[in-house]
């Protein structure tokens, strides 16, 4: 079977790692422009171009695809199906109609749950207790396609973003090489209107913290929003961004240091309060509260701002 694919950031590279670990022929690779990153802005290839060029697989990186001229390419590579992972570009019915069997999606949520940008998040943000990853068939609506795989796996109670993204990623890597060894035999199954939530894409406005919520609300928080963009709470007028943090049960006014020491600083919300065990100042590094503390010292009853 040719497999083309289209996808960009590390999750999609973990999908078409297997895909050519499986033995598949991948004849093209769709991936997004190179763009500029870092320090000195130069410009960086994503991880699935870096894998495809690796390997020697031709890559095409179109801006759009509503030209019928950057179709060329993948009508070219004659292919029996496109894989689709996290590619960020919407694909029009006349390129989900190029391929002889059809598009297929990883998506990283049990459709029809958290459809849209960002599954991960929104589902450690939601308190969610599981989530896993669905193997779609794509037609012209956002995530609304058949199913042909899923599989569920737990969110632990320490997971943030990252961690939780590597584990889909490599589950998705297992289950779409399982989905296109039998593609032809799976029964598509139509996804229910009940249940249908959307993960609207993680904004910079989003990190704020708000201190009158309930604390284990915040926890999630923080854990959803490690490593983007981080979690920020505001205390004399300097963002201090908070990347590890737990709920307890104490008390009092929202935003109030209740305790600062090496254990952490622990802050007052809405309901109960939040120990904030890993911060990060303005050009600083990520570090323990006990480090943190040396450089930008907290005392018991300063207020941390909106």
């Amino acid at each position: 079977m040719r497999v083309a694919f289209a996808g960009t950031p590390e999750f999609a590279r973990v999908a078409l790692q297997a895909i050519l670990e499986a033995g598949f022929d991948v004849p093209l690779v769709l991936t997004q422009p190179d763009r500029p990153a870092g320090r000195g802005m130069q410009l960086h290839a994503s991880p699935v171009k870096q894998l495809a060029v690796s390997r020697g697989i031709a890559v095409a990186q179109p801006e759009r695809l509503r030209d019928p001229a950057t179709h060329a390419p993948l009508v070219a590579a004659q292919p029996d199906v496109l894989v689709v992972a996290a590619y960020g570009l919407i694909l029009p019915q006349a390129v989900l109609d190029i391929p002889r069997f059809g598009c297929v999606n990883i998506h990283a949520s049990l459709l029809p749950r958290w459809r849209g940008a960002a599954p991960i998040q929104r589902a450690i943000e939601a308190g969610d207790a599981q989530t896993g990853i669905t193997v779609m068939r794509m037609e012209a609506g956002l995530d609304t396609g058949p199913m042909l795989l899923a599989e569920s796996l737990p969110i632990a109670a320490d997971d943030t973003a990252a961690t939780l993204h590597d584990k889909l990623a490599a589950l998705g890597g297992r289950l779409i090489v399982d989905a296109l060894r039998r593609l032809l035999e799976l029964a598509p199954v139509a996804q229910l209107e009940a249940g249908v939530t959307y993960a609207n894409k993680i904004e910079k406005a989003e990190a704020s913290i708000d201190w009158s919520r309930p604390a284990r609300e915040i926890e999630r928080k923080v854990r959803a929003f490690n490593p983007f963009p981080g979690a920020v709470g505001l205390l004399r007028q300097t963002p201090v961004k908070v990347w590890t943090a737990r709920a307890t049960a104490d008390s009092g006014v929202p935003g109030t240091v209740l305790q600062s020491g090496p254990a952490g600083v622990l802050v007052a919300c809405g309901d109960g309060a939040l120990l904030l065990t890993e911060l990060q100042k303005p050009g600083g590094k990520r570090l323990p509260a006990r480090d943190f503390l040396q450089g930008f010292p907290i005392a018991a009853g300063e207020v941390f701002g909106a």
